[in-house]
């Protein structure tokens, strides 16, 4: 058997159709042609003012909402200036990565340098940042965009009214025009969530009917960790969850892919719909769930989808049921195969007994023999030592032979690996480390789908030390054994030769046929 073994932290992409991007081919363009704002923001607060100020490109948490985001012309400029690739999860638009705060607590703008209060990239930094102390918004009822000032600006609270009042009034004409606006209808992330603490000074209509008339219906709401309970009543009343239950019937499944891609959800007609956005427009992730005749259901939702999206081709329904699919066919949509869970006995990945396993047993027992290895639940104190073990696994990883859908999943997977570090137990994860010799060499992370059967998410470790992945997943098997489970799904293989061999190798007792539905 190789020693490339299960997922290795793979996740397949949900929009395999998405536009790739190419960040050093971007760079380098951009270290040929500025790319600036035509016209630039005028800046109210003076130079000297922000060097002082403490509030400005630092964060308390590390996925919080207000790090800036970055269009892809502006993730160009920002790496041609120095700025790491990988601190934008998608070339295409996104919000940047911080980075700890090497001196003091909370997170840091990677382009902020700490020492001199100045910002590296400021001659090409993004809208976001150009817009501050203003901020563009939804309302509470997110249907209508709003211009405001922040209060969190120590200086704005000192300005004279009227001042502020001024310099938003030329913004506004500025952010308006139909170049401008034309870029922020591209990202419409660019328009923050309601804050509380953001002074209001007037509407946008003509960003508002931008925005609404071709991404935004007002009955969405983005996917937060709050949901979770919502998501989960919606999936035990659909009873998908009672046979063969796709790995992807779970919270924790698509909140992991937020980093990558835009959730939303909806409530229409007693009926739940978890919509995923990608450039290309919106997709169900999961079946609608709710009453009534399933193809009815389905036909909803690709009326949505239909008139959010226009003749876009992304419009359809991922991780459909073998069952949900029989009755789809019937009814005349199309259903294309997707790559299978595999699920396995727990008991018998825990013992590995037998001549079908000698290969498994004699690496779990190469590792121990060779090391002192310890594992332990997963502590917020582990991040750093799991974020440094991740980065030196990637490039163990992009110096195999990965093909280049397996370079593609590479670069994915480290956003949500982070996101699942920071946020695991919000999301319901349940998170492990191996340290091998006293140092963090390994890492897993799984969610329970149902009483008797538990999920393997993400799996990382470090590849020099012979046989640590199969122990580790051996180890995970025999406590979720212990705690009840009757089965083990590790996932699909994301279409990877490769991963498929070290998957089938473990003997799986069960594929869970998955499908994606589209109009015919």
């Amino acid at each position: 058997m190789p020693n490339r073994k299960k997922n290795e932290g793979f996740l397949l992409r949900y929009d395999q159709h998405r536009k790739i991007k190419y960040l050093m081919t971007q760079a380098n363009q951009a270290s040929e042609s500025h790319v600036s704002l035509s016209p630039p923001l005028p800046q109210v607060v003076p130079s000297s003012e922000c060097f002082g100020c403490d509030v400005c490109c630092r964060f308390p948490e590390a996925d919080s909402l207000l790090r800036p985001y970055f269009t892809d012309r502006e993730i160009a400029a920002a790496v041609a200036r120095g700025v790491m690739p990988n601190q934008f999860p998608d070339s295409a638009g996104s919000q940047i990565h911080l980075v700890e705060h090497p001196q003091g607590e909370g997170y840091l703008c990677p382009a902020f340098d700490p020492v001199t209060a100045h910002c590296r990239i400021y001659d090409a930094r993004p809208l976001d940042c150009q817009l501050y102390p203003l901020a563009l918004m939804w309302n509470a009822s997110e249907d209508r965009v709003l211009l405001g000032w922040d209060t969190k600006c120590p200086f704005m609270r000192e300005t004279v009214p009227a001042a502020i009042l001024a310099h938003a009034e030329r913004v506004a004409a500025l952010v308006t025009t139909e170049s401008m606006s034309a870029t922020i209808a591209r990202h419409p992330r660019l328009i923050g969530p309601y804050q509380d603490d953001v002074v209001v000074i007037k509407e946008l209509p003509e960003l508002t009917a931008r925005l609404t008339g071709c991404t935004v219906d007002s009955r969405l709401r983005p996917l937060t960790v709050s949901d979770s309970p919502r998501f989960r009543r919606a999936m035990a009343d659909s009873g998908l969850l009672a046979s063969e239950p796709l790995a992807a019937y779970a919270f924790a499944y698509h909140f992991l892919w937020t980093s990558l891609l835009s959730y939303w959800w909806m409530e229409h007609r007693d009926t739940f719909y978890l919509f995923a956005q990608s450039p290309d427009g919106f997709f169900l992730a999961v079946p609608p769930l709710g009453p009534g005749p399933l193809d009815q259901r389905v036909r909803e939702g690709f009326a949505l989808m239909n008139r959010w999206n226009g003749p876009s081709p992304v419009s359809r329904i991922e991780n459909v049921s073998t069952v949900q699919k029989d009755e789809l066919a019937r009814a005349g949509f199309r259903c294309l195969p997707k790559p299978p869970d595999y699920v396995y006995d727990a008991a018998a990945l825990a013992e590995l007994r037998g001549d079908r396993y000698k290969s498994q047993r004699a690496l779990c027992n190469r590792a121990t023999r060779d090391h002192v290895v310890l594992v332990e639940p997963y502590r917020a104190s582990d991040r750093a030592a799991c974020v440094s073990l991740y980065e030196r696994w990637a490039v163990q990883k992009r110096r195999s032979s990965l093909d280049r859908m397996g370079q593609l999943l590479l670069e994915d997977a480290e956003a949500a690996h982070r996101l699942a570090l920071t946020e695991s137990g919000s999301m319901g994860l349940e998170g492990t480390v191996a340290r091998v010799d006293g140092v963090v060499r390994g890492y897993t992370f799984g969610y329970w789908l149902t009483p008797n059967m538990y999920c393997v998410l993400l799996e990382v470790a470090d590849r020099s030390i012979t046989g640590l992945a199969q122990f580790l997943f051996r180890k995970t098997c025999k406590q979720v054994a212990e705690g009840g489970a009757a089965f083990v799904n590790a996932m699909d293989d994301a279409d990877l030769p490769g991963l498929r061999e070290a998957k089938r190798a473990y003997r799986p007792t069960a594929l869970i046929e998955n499908w994606a539905v589209t109009e015919v």
